[in-house]
């Protein structure tokens, strides 16, 4: 037993004496060997010096000796955290953010860190339940543990912790009730001293505690929105005075809006969208500082405009009441609010009417009044831009009915900026704003001060730029941003770890930014670089290039005039001779295989030099031509524009993926052309268009019960293919109702690979972690952790399914297509499930609807929040094989 006691001892002693002069305390560098041997990989500093506090990168100490920081924030970590962890004992502050492969459980042991002041981990993979031991952490002012795998409930010793300023467990999988001191000795209710409550995007349930909120407390910031919370709101919610932004939007809540709302008189954003609550409109008066207002579909009683549209809020930007039960007129003084932005009032009865007068805010964007009664409109000329009354009596007016304020609005959610950089190796990220005081990033006002306030605030040295940003379907604003190695310009210098760890550390600057900006966080990309130059190379292309060139001289106008020839040769044979040429290329050419290559004349001919006579659809792409061949065969040619959303990149992927997959329910690529800077791709014509169009309008009628689910047992098989039996498997991540092709004989074939990733690269960590997808298809999850995977198909599937159901689109009015069904959903209904005032027409019509059921069941198993819980595509469509030999 002794001996036993002394190995300790002894390793620790033996340690020491190999670290010769090593300054770190033995026991730390004990702690980080231990940590680091749990991962695969990380910094290469740590596996080349032996002196943690002198070499590691992201690791700083006090006076040389204890570790009191570990920064290591966006390394590519794969791996779990060691229980060692507890015996870094002087640790102030720890960073593992954005390390996506840094999995398992939290380690009990973290209690151990008494002087740990910060923990932020940010974008991991973290699951199982939140240590109680948390509790223990005395001076911890920031807990970031979002967007992880965390699940169970909120532990209540997390209200021991006094000194909290910044919590943070967002985007989660964490259930139950919030936990208060009332009934389990600890709970939220105790951080008086907190700022920030953001809870959002989990599965919290039961009331929000009456106790949860009182005047002693600090908080500016709750986030309640997204989750499964039920009750009233409570009264108690008057108390914070200081309270800035409340979301408690897309949850169950029920009953009046409390009149101590009122008090609020600092609140700068207020959303209680998609609740149940009743009793009147919530009176806004005197809420002076209002920036952002949204009360959408809700049970309010039914009312006319209230007084406080005409007068007090002198500062909104954003007003939004869709389905509010609004009635009468619209008082035109609502849109002369000086800093108004966009008006929001769609689905409601407003009527008569409406009069956008001359004293219009210079700020105000958006204006929609879809589906109300407006039999009228008169517009000012000082406004020139969007007015959406399509699903108005005013429309049926045939002078008006050719304006574009009666088409149907674009759903254009990513906003391109003119001022992106170029560089070879960038570093990317997109910060996640979660409330801010704005729905509309105006380019002379808020863009300007973000660009400002990162470059000043943040500290950040390198060149950067903001490349796009977009309103996600939970109100989010997303900016996407690009930074530039220092002197790199279009080069190929690379970010060092150290130069990232130093120079890059965004999410500990998280309450740096204006407060116009609401929360937020940053979601960093992994940054894979290759330069492409050393002193070697260079040296041995100058001697290749030298003797090259005196080859050239001795061999004289002979070997010029064979060079040219086989220049020739190489550019009939190799069409991506110039790959790499033009800047939006990307990567490696694409490895084609048997797939014909096209001149760009013989395109230009059988289109009818692109005629727009010949144009069969449009995207974000471009334009797509029906051509004829001139050995008669139609086919479909897409000609990515100049401004495209897609590049390079989309083309490059289209090419290898559909040259590699050949199934009847996927499109064939019959050919490309890249030339004179041109990118085409020619595929089989499908005759009766998309599905999407096909669910709309007259069409519907053609698509019967029984062809509905050929349509999606088709569709299925495809995928199943795709995922399981491509050589190599693929998974698709841009699955949607435009994206489903229908032929003469109305069978379905899945189209538009370019977003697609090898199952390979992905399983492997080696695809790009940027999240892509179409809103309202895209899996939650994989938004949420930036993990795709083979089941993101499979939600993107299932909104497809109800869609076949309800002939809706995924995101309608505020509300998303899977919500409204469950949410209708009547197992007592033996005929329509309780689905009826939600599906088409022309199946309520047909009726006798044989596997209805079975199908909607499959349907929301196959958009469930976890991806664990989501079958495989080929299960799918065995199901849906099921349903249709019950047909036949």
């Amino acid at each position: 037993m002794a001996c036993t006691k002394f190995l300790p001892l002894l390793f620790m002693w033996l340690l020491d004496q190999q670290l010769g002069s090593c300054s770190t305390d033995p026991q730390d560098v004990y702690a980080l060997r231990s940590l680091s041997g749990e991962w695969k990989n990380g910094p290469s500093s740590w596996r080349h010096s032996d002196d943690p506090c002198g070499n590691w990168d992201g690791v700083n100490c006090s006076n040389s000796i204890r570790v009191t920081e570990l920064k290591l924030f966006n390394m590519g970590i794969k791996g779990t955290l060691s229980n060692a962890i507890g015996d870094l004992t002087e640790l102030q502050l720890i960073d593992f953010s954005n390390n996506k492969y840094l999995n398992g459980q939290l380690p009990p042991s973290i209690g151990n860190l008494k002087k740990l002041k910060t923990l932020i981990l940010i974008g991991c993979k973290f699951s199982g339940t939140i240590p109680v031991e948390l509790g223990n952490l005395s001076q911890l002012q920031t807990l970031s543990l979002n967007a992880n795998h965390f699940t169970g409930r909120i532990p209540a010793s997390l209200g021991r912790l006094a000194d909290l300023v910044w919590l943070d467990l967002a985007n989660n999988q964490l259930n139950g009730s919030i936990p208060i001191s009332a009934t389990e000795g600890s709970g939220l209710d105790q951080l008086a001293h907190a700022q920030h409550f953001h809870l959002n995007k989990n599965y919290l349930s039961g009331p929000i505690p009456l106790s949860l909120f009182s005047s002693s407390m600090n908080v500016k910031h709750i986030l309640l929105d997204s989750n499964n919370l039920s009750g009233v709101i409570p009264e108690s919610i008057g108390l914070l005075q200081k309270l800035e932004v409340l979301r408690l939007d897309r949850n169950n809540l029920i009953g009046p809006v409390p009149q101590s709302i009122s008090n609020l008189t600092r609140l700068k954003v207020l959303n209680f969208a998609n609740n149940e609550l009743t009793g009147m409109i919530p009176n806004m008066t005197g809420m002076h500082a209002l920036y952002n207002l949204d009360l959408s579909n809700n049970s309010f009683d039914p009312s006319e405009a209230p007084s406080w549209f005409s007068s007090g809020l002198q500062n909104l930007t954003t007003l939004t009441i869709e389905a509010g039960k609004l009635h009468g007129e619209v008082p035109e003084k609502l849109f002369s609010f000086p800093n108004l932005q966009e008006v929001k009032l769609s689905r409601n009865s407003f009527s008569g009417a409406l009069n956008m007068g001359a004293n219009i805010s210079k700020q105000l964007k958006v204006v929609n009044f879809q589906n109300n009664l407006l039999t009228s409109v008169m517009v000012s000329s000082n406004y020139n831009d969007k007015l959406i009354l399509v699903g108005n009596p005013v429309c049926s007016n045939m002078h008006i009915y050719q304006t574009e304020y009666c088409q149907v609005p674009g759903q254009g959610f990513t906003i391109k900026l003119s001022d992106s950089i170029v560089c070879s190796n960038p570093y990317e990220a997109t910060s996640m704003f979660r409330a801010p005081y704005f729905s509309y990033l105006n380019d002379s006002i808020y863009y300007p001060q973000l660009r400002e306030n990162i470059s000043n605030k943040l500290g950040v040295a390198q060149r950067f730029s903001i490349d796009n940003y977009s309103f996600d379907s939970d109100e989010y604003l997303q900016v996407h941003m690009k930074f530039c190695p220092s002197g790199s310009g279009s080069g190929s210098k690379c970010f060092t770890s150290k130069e990232i760890l130093m120079n890059l550390d965004l999410n500990s600057k998280i309450d740096s930014l204006p407060d116009v900006f609401g929360p937020f966080y940053f979601m960093m990309s992994e940054y894979q670089c290759q330069e492409r130059g050393s002193k070697i190379l260079i040296i041995g292309l100058v001697i290749s290039f030298s003797a090259a060139s005196l080859a050239v001289i001795c061999i004289g106008s002979y070997a010029i005039r064979k060079k040219k020839q086989a220049e020739r040769a190489i550019s009939k044979s190799d069409p991506f001779a110039s790959w790499g040429s033009n800047g939006e290329d990307i990567g490696a050419a694409p490895n084609q295989q048997s797939v014909r290559f096209f001149l760009y004349n013989e395109l230009r001919k059988c289109t009818k030099n692109f005629s727009n006579s010949q144009v069969i659809g449009t995207g974000g792409y471009g334009k797509v031509y029906k051509g004829i061949l001139p050995d008669g065969q139609i086919v479909a040619i897409k000609r990515l524009q100049k401004d495209s959303l897609q590049g390079g990149l989309e083309f490059k992927t289209e090419i290898e993926s559909l040259s590699r997959v050949h199934h009847k329910n996927l499109i064939q690529l019959c050919g490309f052309c890249y030339e004179k800077e041109e990118r085409i791709l020619v595929y089989e014509y499908i005759c009766n268009g998309t599905l999407s169009e096909n669910l709309s309008g007259s069409k519907s009628t053609q698509l019967d019960w029984k062809r509905r689910i050929q349509i999606a047992w088709d569709s299925a098989t495809g995928l199943a293919y795709l995922h399981e039996h491509a050589n190599p498997p693929l998974i698709h991540r841009d699955i949607k109702s435009t994206n489903i092709l229908l032929d003469d004989n109305w069978n379905a074939k899945v189209a538009d690979f370019g977003l697609s990733k090898l199952v390979k690269e992905v399983e492997t960590g080696n695809a790009s972690s940027f999240v892509k997808g179409t809103w309202g298809y895209l899996d939650p999850e994989y938004f949420r952790t930036n993990q795709l995977t083979a089941k993101s198909d499979v939600f993107s599937f299932g909104v497809v399914m109800l869609e076949l159901v309800t002939a809706r689109s995924p995101l309608k009015g505020g509300e998303h297509i899977v919500g409204v069904v469950e949410k209708a959903v009547n197992r007592y209904d033996r005929e329509f499930y309780g689905l009826k005032h939600v599906m088409d027409e022309v199946l309520v019509e047909e009726g006798n609807l044989i596997g209805f059921k079975q199908f909607v069941d499959l349907a929301l198993v196959c958009t469930q929040m976890s991806a664990e819980e989501r079958p495989a595509m080929s299960e799918v469509a065995m199901e849906i094989s099921m349903i249709m030999k019950n047909l036949d």
